[in-house]
């Protein structure tokens, strides 16, 4: 197996930024969830799928959301941190859920367990989810299901929050709608697809904004289709997000998109981004994510058959030693960096940005908690 030397180059931490051990961060998050009102087994998963974004990426959807997205929703009321899900129909390997206004960042995995158990019966379980909200990194939910050597799918729309157009629309009708698969590798780090089908997430364009940087072209466009660099303009209504695949492939990301609100949001009866409602926009976001839909699902493929284990070994290990036509460059698949730089992290430390970590700080002292220390200053 390759070395961490050949993880890609990430984007250097702003100047005064820090390193905290990861059980720390998560103990914290934990903490703060607690003091929320959630009970301390549901705190604790809530920050474990929080942290995740810190951990392997991507930062835009780990801490830095803490006060911005899943206190408010605490807060406002939008979330329940004393929710109970309901079964609503259960059919053995499927099942539908509502969640009841639960933090998605715990419910999503509760959902996943109950798909895995269900996929040990009956060699697949699916859950479907109504009435959730935002559950962090799709990819940490998936992943679950590779602890028992299962397939892991989740797809999440993003209730009744529009941010996209369709080709051709004016007026916003979809949300990001996250799509995540991951399956075991052998000896080799899990496979884990874990992408929105815009181009990119709102909180990469927002975190490009709190830091100062510009964007590539290809993720912002403005009303007439030209692109947007400039990661202010999509909150103050100068541009909006473009679909994956480009101009010339945007119906491929758009009917990803389409995909998920069937399956996650269409199936359950979650709220729905495509509707009446939305036709009464100015062309700009609208709608808030609330009443969000997942789809999560679970295949047990030594079920099903025989050797898909050595198969799924042979499967990944080809294309790591597939040749690459550059040789600082070496054919990796999706995953794999995110689990080195997972590891890597877990020894040295988890990088937060100076901003970051004076926030949580602040938050530590509104809600009598201790921040968690730097790594190599005095505990």
């Amino acid at each position: 197996m390759s070395t961490t030397s050949h993880i890609p180059p990430q984007a250097p931490p702003d100047q005064g930024a820090v390193r905290v051990d990861h059980d720390d961060l998560t103990a914290f998050a934990a903490g703060v969830f607690a003091h929320r009102g959630l009970a301390p087994d549901r705190a604790a998963e809530a920050a474990r799928a929080l942290c995740h974004g810190d951990l392997a990426g991507p930062r835009s959807h780990g801490l830095a959301n803490l006060t911005r997205l899943y206190l408010p929703l605490l807060d406002e009321g939008r979330a329940d941190p004393a929710a109970e899900p309901r079964t609503v129909t259960d059919l053995g390997a499927a099942v539908l859920l509502d969640a009841r206004r639960a933090l998605g960042l715990w419910v999503a995995s509760e959902a996943m367990d109950r798909a895995v158990e269900r996929a040990g019966r009956h060699g697949v379980g699916l859950v479907s989810v109504r009435g959730a909200t935002h559950l962090g990194c799709a990819g940490y939910h998936a992943l679950r299901a590779v602890e028992h050597g299962m397939v892991g799918l989740v797809a999440s729309n993003c209730g009744r929050q529009r941010i996209a157009r369709p080709p051709g629309g004016a007026v916003t009708m979809l949300g990001t709608n996250p799509l995540s698969v991951a399956a075991p590798a052998g000896q080799h780090p899990p496979f884990l697809l874990d992408m929105s089908t815009t181009a990119a997430p709102t909180g990469r364009i927002r975190q490009a904004a709190r830091e100062g940087h510009t964007l590539p072209e290809g993720l912002l466009c403005d009303d007439l289709g030209a692109p947007v660099t400039d990661p202010d303009a999509f909150d103050a209504g100068r541009a909006h997000l473009m679909w994956l695949g480009g101009r010339e492939g945007r119906y491929k990301g758009f009917g990803l998109g389409l995909m998920v609100e069937v399956l996650a949001a269409l199936v359950p009866g979650a709220g729905l981004g495509p509707h009446p409602d939305a036709l009464t926009g100015d062309g700009g976001p609208s709608g808030r994510d609330d009443d969000i839909g997942f789809l999560v699902a679970a295949v047990a493929p030594d079920a099903l058959r025989e050797g898909a284990g050595e198969d799924a070994e042979e499967l990944f290990g080809a294309l790591l030693a597939c040749p690459p036509t550059d040789r600082a460059e070496p054919v990796r698949y999706p995953g794999w960096h995110e689990y080195h730089r997972a590891g890597e992290r877990r020894r040295g430390g988890v990088p937060l940005e100076a901003p970051l970590y004076a926030e949580l700080a602040e938050l530590a002292e509104r809600t009598g908690l201790r921040v968690p220390p730097v790594q190599g200053a005095p505990r």
